[in-house]
């Protein structure tokens, strides 16, 4: 649950990973939103704008919620924009974030920031899915895979991903019967075996320039299916990510911005 002091006060950072865009909160320096807020923000015309927000508290700890207001578990690139403000910080260039997903390292390397995003959960109860199913060949038209990385997601392999149109095809999945909390949906088209280009659904967002725990999705689903090896460059809309599924986990590495900080004006979301 957020804090449900008042939001005059409220500081936050705004920051994207390819595109995918986030409101930081720091909770441990000031006030955080209420949750009647959230949806507020998130509207690019009436707030500030973003996919995900992301609330930091003592651990350092983070909490998600999608830019309709419901929580989420895990977000990818949330958490790599998150670290890379925690290192810059601190100094340190390695550290633990404790999220709903679990406690996951963050590494900054050459290449930007590198969060390891934990073993990936294929089983039907872990996803969840409503009924017992082979998670690798759905009973869904298009035989889609399943993968948890914390939060549910849906994989089609099409023969071109931008021929799909995802407007009407995200929401017809996510909201599927299968899916009990509802699940983000990728297309994604094979390029060779070590690359993958991926168009994103998200649950409770739409469409997104770009998703880390998706990215890490495609790549364990594509690797399952013997389409690729456990390491590939997943091309999204706003950009590249590398994921790497290692022994320990599976590893996702790419850029992130800091775009300003801000301090919402008094008597939001009225005044708006």
């Amino acid at each position: 649950m957020l804090d449900t002091r008042s939001s005059t006060s409220l500081r936050f950072t705004k920051m994207h990973g390819l595109g995918n865009d986030f409101v930081v909160v720091d909770a441990r320096r000031g006030a955080a939103p209420e949750p009647s807020l959230v949806a507020a923000l998130a509207d690019r015309h009436r707030g500030v704008g973003f996919d995900q927000l992301a609330v930091i508290t003592e651990g350092p700890r983070l909490t998600f919620y999608n830019s309709d207001g419901s929580p989420s578990n895990a977000c990818g690139n949330a958490t790599r924009c998150v670290a890379a403000l925690e290192m810059e910080r601190t100094g340190a260039d390695r550290l633990a974030l404790s999220t709903g997903r679990g406690t996951l390292e963050a590494v900054m390397t050459a290449d930007g920031v590198s969060v390891n995003m934990g073993q990936p959960m294929t089983s039907w109860r872990e996803i969840p899915l409503a009924w017992e199913v082979d998670t690798l060949s759905l009973p869904i038209a298009g035989d889609p895979v399943a993968t948890s990385m914390g939060n549910p997601h849906c994989t089609f392999f099409v023969e071109d991903a931008e021929a799909v149109d995802l407007e009407s095809f995200g929401p017809a999945h996510e909201n599927h019967p299968l899916f009990p909390e509802r699940v983000n949906v990728q297309v994604a088209r094979v390029i060779d075996e070590n690359r993958v280009r991926v168009r994103v659904w998200e649950r409770g967002a739409g469409i997104t320039l770009a998703s880390g725990s998706s990215s890490c999705a495609v790549a364990v689903a594509a690797a399952r299916r013997g389409l690729t090896g456990r390491g590939v460059e997943v091309i999204l809309d706003g950009g590249s990510l590398r994921v790497d599924w290692r022994d320990d986990g599976v590893w996702m590495t790419g850029p992130t911005a800091r775009v300003f900080e801000g301090v919402l004006a008094p008597g939001f979301p009225e005044a708006a």
